[in-house]
């Protein structure tokens, strides 16, 4: 029988998770139930970001981050969980760090990708 795991993240930020996905070219729902048809007592798990029908993020309040609830058995996506945490957890802090930049009136110079996948942010501000 298959069904719902959740897996931690560092995720906090809801707008920056949304935008990490849609970098990474998802298609973004917010506020759904997550449905698995092969889990015999049909559980729904509701998520506040999800990603096609079986992938989602749900807020934690005790640990005040959001984590993967997804279905690891029958795992679609052409990357391995983790793999996928990982460039999600990537594209996450690239938000952040352009929203912070902007916060503090930064403007985004150059950014580059390098071939070991890190990413490489220049930033600027005038005094």
């Amino acid at each position: 029988m298959s069904h719902f795991s959740t897996i931690k993240t560092k995720i906090k930020n809801k707008p920056e998770l949304i935008e990490a996905l849609q970098l990474l070219q998802y298609n973004v729902e917010e506020d759904v139930k997550l449905e698995n048809p092969l889990d015999h007592t049909h559980k729904q798990w509701q998520v506040d970001v999800a990603v096609g029908d079986d992938i989602g993020f749900r807020w934690n309040a005790q640990t005040e981050t959001y984590q993967l609830v997804t279905d690891l058995e029958t795992w679609k996506q052409s990357i391995p969980p983790k793999r996928f945490v990982e460039k999600v957890t990537q594209q996450y802090a690239r938000s952040i760090v352009h929203t912070t930049a902007k916060e503090e009136g930064f403007e985004l110079e150059e950014e580059w990708e390098m071939d070991d996948n890190s990413i490489e942010v220049t930033v600027t501000r005038w005094v």
